[in-house]
């Protein structure tokens, strides 16, 4: 169940902004039966509580699953220096074998050796640590849609703008890193208040912005508190996967609903999954239920999610509403 902090049109806002982060509330408004103002104060409330937020992210950089053991009395420690660093987007305190795990995004593959020797290698209390890299993603929770709105109202919600046809095929370097540093702190932010900012003409950031989304250089999700989402249980799994297996899941795990995260990773896990459920009864009845569904695959491992430390580069508390901006 959604708490009482959100009501039904929030729910509707909700699945209309994660469907289209970036539209405008006036198109909004005959979807959802609300004056553009009033959508335009609800929103401004659910950022405020940390109940919701919009984030556009850069997709050119390569992300890393780590998996960090701490030595004794250090967790603390480490958790802070971990949400300090702008290299990781996501931090979660876990069960089992492993104390952290986080996503980190780095240039290139010697970017993340240099991270994994310079900073979390040397890092006071970090005892060991283990990579995954993500080779491809078959779904994220950018995917994840809350079901308030019915298929008709969905298929009337406007898509992402469209690159003009006069508008250049090419962004200026300079360009490209202002629209990236303010829509990874607010994917909603406006085009005049990035161009005023960074002394753009309008056009040419809402031209930016276009040029990279059709590009698939940039991409725009909204999240909600997960308290609230009515899935508050969260659970990684680690699969060993036969390879013939590994096509035939790109398909099927597209179409389970508790499932926020799955990539084939090179490591000793070659399929991990990250998946929201509604009780810790859950966790094995999943597990049996996949192993059931995907011949020969075998669960080696799974750590249940404590406490979500961090998400998209921001700090979440113990809540899971945002608590801190995200820093590119």
């Amino acid at each position: 169940m959604i708490g009482t902090e959100i009501d039904e049109l929030d729910r509707r806002l909700l699945h209309a902004v994660q469907i289209e982060p970036r539209a405008p509330w006036a198109a909004l408004s005959p979807v959802l039966g609300a004056d553009p103002s009033t959508l335009a104060r609800r929103w401004r409330r659910l950022t405020t509580e940390g109940i919701a937020w919009t984030t556009g992210f850069v997709t050119r950089f390569q992300p890393t699953l780590v998996e960090i053991v701490c030595a004794p009395d250090t967790v603390d420690a480490v958790i802070q220096k971990m949400l300090e660093d702008r290299r990781v987007i996501s931090l979660d305190y876990t069960s089992g074998s492993r104390d952290l795990l986080a996503i980190i995004t780095t240039e290139d593959l010697p970017g993340l050796a240099e991270y994994g020797r310079t900073t979390l290698g040397r890092t006071p209390g970090v005892h060991s640590m283990r990579a995954h890299l993500i080779n491809e993603v078959f779904s994220d929770g950018s995917n994840w849609r809350l079901g308030a709105l019915s298929p008709n109202e969905v298929a009337r919600i406007p898509p992402a703008t469209r690159p003009r046809t006069r508008a250049p095929r090419h962004v200026a370097s300079d360009l490209q890193e202002a629209i990236e540093r303010e829509v990874w702190i607010d994917g909603r932010v406006p085009v005049a208040a990035i161009a005023e900012k960074y002394g753009f003409t309008p056009q040419r950031i809402a031209d930016g912005i276009a040029v990279l989304r059709n590009n698939g250089e940039l991409g725009f999700r909204t999240d909600i508190a997960r308290s609230l989402s009515g899935w508050p249980v969260s659970t990684w799994y680690f699969i060993e996967a036969p390879a013939s297996t590994i096509e035939l899941a790109r398909t099927a795990l597209s179409r389970v609903p508790e499932i926020r995260l799955a990539f084939t990773a090179s490591s000793r896990f070659n399929l991990i999954l990250f998946v929201w459920l509604k009780t810790l009864a859950e966790v094995n009845r999943f597990e049996i239920a996949l192993e059931n569904a995907l011949a020969g695959v075998r669960i080696a491992d799974r750590s249940v999610v404590l406490q979500l430390l961090k998400h998209l580069g921001r700090t979440v508390g113990s809540d899971t509403r945002v608590i801190g901006p995200g820093a590119l």
